[in-house]
């Protein structure tokens, strides 16, 4: 454990990033929260990492938001970075594709990482939520705004309005959640994932993760225009020919990676 509360790990092209502060359920004071800052933007600039993995240390919480006593001493928000959001990742535009694997309860701005996040891996005694309004809040750092692209209305405004949790397998059938396993396989699964969808092209990933994005904003024919430009101008690119080529050859793919 660092003096910020984030362990961070290297493992092959997966940088690996673990809340570290147990005792208080993993919630992020504003030390941690600028530490995972600067963890994920050295990740983001480093071309020889293609994914980050975020988690927590222990199975009762994968992160219960703002460092609650923290906030009665010095005034809430410290864990919110400026064009980025909470613990600089709820606001971020990223270049890397973000997983979380969440090993214990996921509250408040620890849902709202979640949400954020391109796939979510969750153990199967797992609870998450927004629970602000009972501590006379909202979740205005993107839970309410990500709920309401995500999930039905009904049971987006009660999880907003009520504060109560729903366990993993709910949020997976709502497609909030990626897979929900066993603890004990959590993060191994999620590193495997992580570690074959880098077997593809970094760029197709990117690409077609960033599309999905600005699609979810407009209309279909605009959509479908933009896809069209942007996929056009791949084609001929290096993993493109590699790829044609190795199906033609009835031999796998070796992508460029980085």
């Amino acid at each position: 454990m660092n003096d910020a509360g984030l362990i961070i790990e290297r493992r092959g092209a997966i940088c690996l990033l673990t809340i570290d502060r147990e005792p208080v359920r993993n919630a992020l004071d504003a030390a941690t929260a600028r530490a995972l800052d600067a963890a994920v933007t050295q990740a983001e600039g480093d071309p020889d990492i293609g994914a980050i993995v975020l988690t927590g240390a222990g199975h009762r919480a994968f992160c219960s938001g703002m460092d609650l006593k923290e906030a009665a001493v010095m005034g809430a928000g410290h864990g919110l970075i400026p064009d980025r959001g909470f613990g600089g990742l709820t606001e971020r535009r990223r270049t890397k594709p973000l997983i979380a694997a969440v090993n214990g309860t996921a509250v408040a701005g620890g849902f709202e990482i979640i949400l954020a996040c391109d796939l979510a891996f969750a153990a199967d005694h797992v609870l998450m939520g927004l629970s602000e309004v009972k501590r006379g809040l909202f979740a205005f750092a993107g839970g309410v705004q990500r709920l309401a692209r995500q999930i039905p209305r009904g049971t987006a405004l009660a999880m907003i309005m009520t504060g109560e949790l729903l366990p993993a397998r709910r949020l997976y059938e709502l497609g909030v959640v990626t897979e929900v396993l066993p603890a004990a396989q959590l993060l191994d699964r999620a590193l495997a994932v992580t570690t074959a969808m880098l077997g593809n092209s970094w760029d197709a990933i990117n690409n077609g993760r960033r599309l999905y994005e600005l699609a979810a904003d407009m209309e279909l024919n605009q959509a479908l225009a933009m896809g069209k430009a942007w996929g056009m101008a791949t084609l001929d690119s290096p993993d493109s020919r590699a790829g044609i080529a190795a199906y033609g050859g009835g031999r796998q793919a070796e992508n460029s990676g980085p």
